[in-house]
């Protein structure tokens, strides 16, 4: 794989910054490189994985600005954080446990509960250090969806100080009916990222990004077919979470056809050579064999084979970057 990875025109531009040890806000160059990040629940372990060997890497500063899409957002965050060993944490079945509990109705909680995740765990026990995501030179773009208009929105205007940030991550994972109501922010509403753009690279490209890597929860394969009436469990939470929204409705239903277009737009995009027009995107991708990670996922030993089937897929990347 590294060597169809050759000549590619992202991993050319983040080679050239790794050999410059170019740094962001000192810039040389006229490139705008971004990292992508999708997420899918505890899905989002396998892009996690990317991202923490992206660290370990030490390429954290090739980028410029980094999008997440729900759990991608968080991922995004601790990338960002300067301690982004804590990716691991995702991984942890402690962190799995505290924030899915299908116990949680009985007691008046949702039973995917961001907000105990991030109000309470990562500012009590995982320490995350917002203000360093804040202030990083690498700019930070969660993005969530408008519950009024339907459309993926990038949340980083929204973001002047800890606690936007501790809403915008929970507005981009906020899973309609799963996790409750949406998130207000800005005078707005958000649901989940998901609705509208679940891998983030779109709004890369339309504010300028002259490169962008993509990191994939999903193995590459064949897309599912969009069925042909919606299921009995989307059009139920069609008809409550998302009443009052025919334009969010509108989305979420279209959420198997945008996911097949995206297949097929990033793998033409996988192909491109230094003579492609530009902007250039570039996908890593779990194997084909690794595991099948349900959104709602807590088995410790699946989501840790999970982390390893992401930090694994990285490999013939950085071997071009090191």
């Amino acid at each position: 794989m590294a060597a169809e990875l050759t000549g590619h025109p992202v991993v050319e531009a983040l080679a050239a910054r790794k050999r410059t040890g170019s740094k962001p806000g000192q810039r040389s160059d006229k490139m705008r490189i971004a990292l992508a990040v999708e997420g899918g629940g505890m899905r989002g372990t396998i892009s996690a994985g990317m991202a923490l060997a992206l660290a370990e890497a030490g390429l954290t500063d090739a980028f410029d600005a980094v999008y997440g899409a729900s759990a991608g957002a968080i991922t995004g965050a601790w990338l960002l954080s300067g301690t982004p060993e804590q990716l691991r944490g995702w991984a942890e079945p402690e962190y799995a446990n505290a924030m899915i509990r299908f116990a949680n109705p009985w007691r008046g909680r949702p039973i995917v509960d961001v907000h105990d995740l991030v109000e309470r765990l990562y500012v009590e026990v995982a320490n995350m250090d917002f203000t360093a995501i804040l202030s990083h030179p690498v700019t930070y773009h969660p993005l969530a969806t408008d519950v009024r208009t339907g459309l993926a929105t990038d949340l980083h205007p929204f973001l002047h100080c800890p606690a936007d940030l501790r809403l915008a991550l929970r507005a981009s994972a906020a899973l309609p009916l799963l996790a409750g109501p949406p998130v207000a922010l800005g005078g707005r509403l958000f649901y989940d990222a998901g609705l509208a753009e679940s891998i983030p690279y779109r709004t890369a490209l339309a504010q300028d990004a002259t490169h962008v890597l993509v990191l994939r929860s999903r193995p590459a394969g064949p897309a599912p077919r969009p069925r042909a009436n919606p299921s009995l469990g989307d059009r139920f939470i069609a008809a409550t979470a998302l009443r009052h929204s025919p334009e969010l409705r509108t989305a979420y239903y279209a959420r198997p056809t945008r996911l097949a277009e995206d297949d097929r737009v990033l793998a033409e995009h996988d192909v491109a050579t230094l003579t492609s027009p530009h902007p250039a995107v570039l996908s890593v991708r779990p194997a084909p064999d690794a595991p099948t990670v349900g959104r709602l996922t807590r088995d410790g030993r699946l989501l840790n084979a999970a982390m390893d089937a992401g930090h694994t897929a990285t490999r013939p990347l950085l071997a071009l970057l090191t």
